[in-house]
C-alpha cells in the first residue's frame, strides 16, 4: 500500500478495532474502509482472554464496575450498545454465549479462537480488509484529513478510528505508541497511566511466596494511612511464588497502584476467611477447649495456609485451645482476618490484562466518540480512560465504544 485514499482508517484490529471496522463497513458499504494493525498475529489479545477462553462480557454491566473516567460518561457510552445487543451480535455471527454462575458469558464452545473467526469473518464480509503487520508510525493532520505512514509506506484518511488499545500485553502489539498518536493531534493523558488486572508482588522472603499454588476465597481491601476503607474485593485468591494473584487480586490492583502513587501510605490487608466475622473466629478459637488450633483452622483454610498463619502469628499451630493466651488468640484472628500485605509492586505490563488511564473522555463527544480536539479523529477501546473489573466488563467497553465509533466515522 503506498499513497492510497481512504475514507476511513482503523488503526488497531484488537477487539475494539475489529468491532468498529465491522460496523463502519455495514454502515457504509459504498466508502473504502481499512483496519491498519502492526501485529504479525492478529487478535493476540482475544486470545488469552479468560484462560483461552475469551469472557464476552457479563450478563449484568452496571458502571460500578468500571473505573477511570466519570461513571456518567461510561454509562453514555455503554448505552449505545448494551448487553442484549451484543448477545444477539454474537448470535449472529453464529457464537452461542452461555452464562456462567459468576454472570461471565463465555462462548458456547469455551475456546477463544472461536470468538476471533467470527470477528475476522464479519470484517470481511463488511468488505473491510485487514492489513498487518503494518505498523503506523506517524500521523498528521492535513487539509482533507491524515496522512498515515510507517514502514510499508503511506495513505490518507478523510477520518480516522484510533483503536491501539493501550500497554498492557505488549507483545500483542498494544505498546503505548497509540497514545503518542493521540497527543500529536492534541489529545492530552490521564496524569497517572498504570498497569489494571495485574497480579501483585511480595518482598523476598514473605511467606505467602513459600505458599504457591494454595487458593481460597478471600477479601482484599484497601486502607488509607489513617485506617479509612477506601475499596474491598472477594473473590478467588492464589498464592504464587511471586505474591499474589487471582480475581481479587486483579480487581483490586488498579486502586491499589494508584493509590500508592498518589499516597505511599496506603495499606492492603487480606481476610483469609470472609465468610466470618471477627467476634465469630475469636469465639470459636475461646471453645477450643484441647482441639488444636490449626486442626480447627485446617478445617476452614488450606493446611498449608492454617500453618503458616499460626507460626505469623507466633503461636506453635498444635497449641491446644485452652493454652491459648489473650494475646496469642487476638494475634491469630488478625493473622487470618486482617493480614497486612507489604506489596512491592505489580508484574507489570507484561503480565496486566489492560491498562487504567489514558486519553480523558471529556475530550470526545460520547454520541460519537469523535475528538474535541481534532476533527475527523474518533478513538475507542482501551486506548481511553476506562477499565473495567474481571469478567468481560473490559470487552463490552470495546463493543460499546467500537460500535459507537464505526457507526458514527462511516457516517461522519
Amino acid at each position: 500500500m503506498n499513497r492510497t485514499r481512504v475514507d476511513v482508517a482503523i488503526v488497531g484490529a484488537g477487539a475494539a478495532g475489529l468491532m468498529a471496522g465491522i460496523w463502519a463497513g455495514r454502515a457504509a458499504p459504498q466508502q473504502r474502509i481499512v483496519l491498519l494493525d502492526g501485529a504479525r498475529k492478529l487478535g493476540a489479545k482475544i486470545l488469552v482472554s479468560g484462560g483461552g477462553r475469551c469472557n464476552v462480557t457479563h450478563d449484568q454491566v452496571n458502571v460500578a464496575a468500571y473505573a477511570g473516567a466519570s461513571p456518567h460518561a461510561i454509562k453514555k457510552v455503554l448505552s449505545r450498545f448494551d448487553v442484549p445487543q451484543t448477545v444477539a451480535f454474537f448470535r449472529d455471527l453464529g457464537v452461542t454465549l452461555k452464562r456462567e454462575e459468576s454472570g461471565k458469558l463465555f462462548p458456547a464452545t469455551d475456546r477463544a479462537e472461536t470468538v476471533l473467526d467470527a470477528l475476522l469473518t464479519a470484517v470481511s464480509q463488511a468488505n473491510v480488509p485487514i492489513y498487518h503487520p503494518y505498523r503506523v508510525e506517524s500521523m498528521d493532520k492535513t487539509a482533507v484529513g491524515f496522512r498515515l505512514a510507517g514502514p510499508w509506506g503511506e495513505l490518507t484518511a478523510v477520518r480516522v478510528i484510533l483503536a491501539t488499545g493501550g500497554r498492557s500485553i505488549p507483545k500483542s502489539g498494544s505498546d503505548g505508541h497509540g497514545y503518542r498518536l493521540a497527543q500529536a493531534l492534541g489529545h492530552s493523558l490521564t496524569p497517572a497511566i498504570l498497569p489494571a488486572l495485574v497480579p501483585l508482588t511480595l518482598p523476598d522472603g514473605h511467606f505467602i511466596r513459600a505458599l504457591s499454588g494454595v487458593t481460597l476465597p478471600a477479601m482484599l481491601t484497601l486502607h488509607t494511612a489513617t485506617g479509612k476503607k477506601v475499596v474491598a474485593f472477594t473473590d478467588s485468591t492464589l498464592c504464587t511464588h511471586f505474591g499474589l494473584s487471582g480475581p481479587a487480586v486483579l480487581d483490586i490492583s488498579r486502586h491499589f497502584l494508584a493509590a500508592q502513587r498518589d499516597d505511599p501510605g496506603h495499606v492492603l490487608t487480606i481476610n483469609w476467611l470472609p465468610s466470618f466475622a471477627p467476634d465469630q473466629l475469636d469465639g470459636a478459637l475461646q471453645g477450643l477447649r484441647q482441639k488444636s488450633v490449626v486442626g480447627y483452622l485446617r478445617a476452614h483454610l488450606p493446611e498449608r495456609l492454617a500453618a503458616a498463619l499460626c507460626v505469623q502469628a507466633g503461636v506453635a499451630p498444635d497449641t491446644a485451645g485452652h493454652h491459648l493466651t489473650r494475646a496469642a488468640r487476638c494475634a491469630l484472628v488478625q493473622q487470618v482476618m486482617h493480614c497486612p500485605l507489604p506489596i512491592s509492586g505489580s508484574r507489570g505490563y507484561n503480565y496486566a490484562e489492560v491498562t487504567a488511564g489514558g486519553v480523558p473522555l471529556s475530550e470526545l463527544d460520547l454520541k460519537t466518540m469523535q475528538s474535541r480536539r481534532c476533527p475527523g479523529l474518533f478513538l475507542c477501546g482501551e486506548i481511553c480512560d476506562v477499565d473495567g473489573r474481571i469478567g468481560g466488563y473490559n470487552f463490552q467497553w470495546a463493543w460499546a465504544s467500537g460500535y459507537t465509533a464505526g457507526i458514527a466515522a462511516a457516517g461522519a
